[in-house]
């Protein structure tokens, strides 16, 4: 099993070819650009520019959604960037959070959620995929129309996309177990809490009656590498929360959790401020004390991130998304703090794996 490790971008207008050589030069195996069209520019469009500036860097959104697009939309979008980057797109993609919240929606129920799964599957996988119920071509009286819908252009030969879903509650893991490609966990760091996802993920597998340890498992986790952990947490607090609230949507804690754990993830949900979204100093961040930050995230020198990062790379955790520094923190930590990661912890565990 060989350990992929993915950085997170923004689609900043005429920066992204910049991060991504960047990721590359690092030694970075991918790079996930955020699909949120009010806070960042377009996820897509940003694949693209980032797999034309680079050699083997993979890229992918991080995450998409179920809602702002057409399954068909969404799928003939990242077909592009695979074709356009020779085979090395992922389509990440989640129920929604900030891109639907700046829309006035809350994020898409777990079955709006896999029938647009399915639906995109087959379309990425060429497949004929049947009209949605609510339309009405008909009404146009034409001489002759399609009677389903399919991505014609897809060439001959072309890799399929892999669908990675984003998962935290057990509805969504079980299901992405199924129906996607590979699951990427957003239930932080804490190696219980990560264990549960993947049994989670496995026993659902094999209840379909499918191989339980033919899938693929990813992890977003906020590493901070700072000798000072108190730093490295003021660093990685916007981050920190932003994950911590996905335990806790609707305000109910999914997963497993101590009870100081639970009455943590509940003020971060009781406390989150969407206009301030991710970033440090917010209301949110203000909720995360030390102890859960420094099981919820990896936070720390260099030695200990590596070997925590070994810890979740032996529980089964093949690729690491990793989110760094939240926005509004001091820029020059943040930059020191991923030099450390790039240069000494990186190399640390993938020598040792």
């Amino acid at each position: 099993m060989a350990l992929e490790f993915w950085t997170t971008g923004a689609g900043v207008p005429r920066t992204v070819a910049r991060q991504a050589q960047r990721a590359e030069a690092a030694g970075f195996d991918g790079i996930v650009f955020v699909d949120s069209q009010n806070l960042s520019g377009d996820c897509y469009i940003a694949c693209s520019n980032a797999a034309q500036a680079t050699e083997r860097l993979k890229v992918g959104t991080g995450v998409t959604n179920p809602f702002t697009r057409h399954p068909a939309v969404t799928a003939s979008a990242i077909a592009t960037v695979q074709a356009e980057s020779a085979g090395r797109a992922v389509l990440g993609i989640g129920r929604g959070d900030s891109a639907l919240a700046h829309l006035g929606f809350a994020p898409a129920s777990v079955p709006v959620f896999e029938r647009y799964l399915r639906r995109l599957q087959g379309y990425l996988r060429g497949e004929e995929v049947p009209f949605d119920e609510a339309g009405n071509v008909d009404a146009l009286g034409l001489a002759d129309r399609p009677t389903s819908s399919r991505i014609a252009w897809l060439r001959p030969g072309q890799l399929k996309v892999p669908v990675d879903v984003a998962a935290t509650g057990p509805k969504v893991i079980r299901m992405a177990a199924v129906v996607a490609d590979s699951v990427t966990f957003a239930v932080g760091a804490d190696p219980a809490r990560l264990r549960w996802g993947i049994e989670t993920a496995r026993e659902a597998r094999a209840a379909a009656g499918l191989d339980p340890l033919a899938i693929p498992f990813g992890a977003y986790v906020t590493v901070v590498v700072h000798p000072d952990i108190s730093v490295a947490r003021r660093l990685g607090e916007g981050g920190v929360s932003l994950f911590a609230r996905f335990s806790a949507m609707h305000g109910t804690v999914v997963g497993p959790a101590t009870e100081s754990d639970r009455a943590v993830l509940k003020g971060v949900h009781d406390a989150y401020d969407m206009t301030h979204h991710a970033q440090a100093g917010s209301a949110q961040a203000s909720v995360i004390g030390d102890d859960f930050a420094s099981r919820f995230a990896i936070l720390g020198d260099t030695a200990h991130c590596v070997a925590r990062i070994q810890e979740l790379a032996a529980l089964g955790i093949e690729r690491f998304v990793i989110v760094g520094a939240s926005m509004g923190a001091d820029r020059t930590e943040a930059e020191a703090a991923a030099r450390r990661f790039a240069e000494e912890v990186m190399p640390a565990v993938r020598a040792a794996h």
